[in-house]
């Protein structure tokens, strides 16, 4: 969506290049080892910020091999359960957990994302014993709990909201800061009854340090016009974003805060990925 709209704007050719693997690390350093000159970035989500608390050594560092550009999009996570499980609030997922004697497991898109954080930060919160089931990305998270491998899910929004819609899951709870506009009936953790229980997954545009500031400056304002149209927010909504196309200001901010407090929520459930 970004690319389609700064090629037109840039009268250039944005050519995108997965790295699909290691927490956004291979893509991180792909990026920092290029010329910083604006034509090589680096669309990273808050597995970023995950990996500067679980890895004791990382290829780089994400406040000084890297220059912010933009928050671009932001997404809660979700937790899912299959509907004939008769579970229905995040309080009954509680109390039926407990009573299983820690038989539950529960899927993610995998260790250290911001999922399967939201998994443990529930267990650390309410003392249940679920086993953390680890999976390749958010959609065959959410399949495994359709297809009864796992009881609960925690997963990206995107995967699930459509099987939510459609009645084949049960949403019991978003970890954003108010309900999904198109998933009215469930309600937040907060909601729920968990204060402070928040827990997004951003995908945000960063540059290799030394990028030129107005090199910097020109992106992050393309960027903000790329998704100022109702059409790009209605496309991105539909895809379970929130469109925020913020400043490189409000990116170097959000990084300073997620970074410590994912920190500290490694350390109190005890995650560990080495």
């Amino acid at each position: 969506m970004l690319a389609e709209r700064l090629d037109a704007r840039l009268g250039t050719q944005i050519v995108i290049e997965n790295q699909p693997t290691g927490g956004g690390v291979a893509a991180a350093k792909a990026v920092i080892s290029s010329p910083p000159d604006g034509h090589t970035l680096a669309l990273l989500s808050n597995a970023t910020a995950v990996s500067a608390a679980l890895f004791k050594k990382l290829p780089y560092d994400p406040f000084k091999d890297f220059v912010p550009i933009s928050e671009l999009v932001d997404s809660p996570n979700i937790v899912i359960v299959r509907p004939d499980s008769g579970i229905k609030t995040v309080t009954e997922l509680v109390e039926r957990a407990k009573a299983a004697n820690g038989t539950f497991n529960y899927s993610s898109p995998g260790i250290g994302t911001k999922s399967n954080l939201t998994g443990e930060e529930l267990k650390q919160r309410t003392g249940i014993v679920m086993a953390h089931i680890p999976y390749r990305g958010a959609g065959p998270a959410a399949l495994a709990v359709l297809e009864g491998t796992v009881q609960v899910g925690s997963v990206a929004l995107p995967a699930a909201e459509p099987l939510v819609k459609s009645g084949k899951l049960t949403g019991l709870a978003v970890t954003g800061t108010k309900r999904w506009p198109s998933l009215p009936d469930v309600p937040t953790m907060e909601q729920a009854g968990f204060p402070g229980f928040i827990s997004e997954t951003f995908n945000a545009l960063f540059a290799p340090a030394g990028t030129p500031p107005e090199i910097v400056a020109l992106l992050a304002e393309e960027c903000r016009k790329a998704f100022a149209t109702e059409k790009a927010r209605d496309i991105a909504r539909g895809a379970g974003f929130e469109v925020v196309a913020g400043t490189p200001e409000q990116l170097a901010a959000r990084m300073k805060i997620e970074i410590p407090a994912v920190k500290a929520l490694v350390e109190r459930t005890g995650l560990k990925l080495e």
